[in-house]
């Protein structure tokens, strides 16, 4: 087993744990453990939380079977907060139902951000698992080649794009296209169960 590093915990003996979905980095939730919570993570390989309310030890996902199976465990400089990356089962984190317990908006929008992609896989698996006809991603799911054929299109469009940036100086035509490339290539991803896991550990090779 791993060594357990020395962490520092509060006065409470609890230190603070951010946990991340592992494909998508979608911060799923932040609870505390306390010293016997991270040595069952390192022996179990799943999360393990002290409850400050109920004053008790609890395994995430042990009543809702929605656990969290452990990628990897990072602390910061300080040595005082961990972060988790979990691969979550079920895609439900939150006691409400939500993939992540931090679903309300309370400042700014989230439209430039990152948070679409793992909302945009969720849609794309529910299209997947819940077929329509008046979907245009699930025409896709149908027709593998014209799937294919958008791929290299709208790389193509990507690429037209750079070359005609002096046109474009607002970069509004190339992050559309990039836009594009990025939905119908997780299209192909998701039809082919690719897990993303696999696209970062290659990327991790390359680099």
């Amino acid at each position: 087993m791993t060594d357990i590093p020395t962490l520092k915990y509060d006065e409470k003996g609890l230190i603070p744990v951010i946990v991340q979905d592992y494909r998508t980095n979608e911060v799923l939730m932040m609870a505390y453990s306390n010293e016997e919570a991270v040595r069952l993570m390192y022996e179990t390989g799943y999360t393990h939380f002290w409850s400050r309310s109920r004053q008790k030890m609890w395994k995430k996902g042990e009543e809702s079977g929605h656990v969290q199976k452990i990628k990897s465990i990072q602390a910061d400089c300080d040595d005082d907060t961990l972060l988790v990356r979990v691969d979550q089962a079920g895609g439900i984190a939150c006691h409400t139902g939500n993939p992540s317990c931090f679903h309300k908006l309370v400042y700014g929008d989230t439209d430039d951000t990152a948070a679409i992609i793992p909302e945009l896989i969720r849609t794309i698996k529910d299209r997947k698992e819940n077929p329509s006809d008046e979907s245009y991603t699930c025409k896709l799911f149908k027709n593998e080649t014209k799937m294919c054929k958008k791929i290299v299109e709208e790389a193509a469009e990507v690429v037209l794009a750079i070359k005609d940036r002096e046109d474009d100086p607002d970069q509004e035509e190339l992050a559309g296209e990039v836009a594009d490339l990025l939905y119908h290539t997780l299209v192909a991803l998701v039809k082919e169960d690719l897990d993303l896991g696999k696209v970062y550990s290659a990327l991790s090779e390359r680099h």
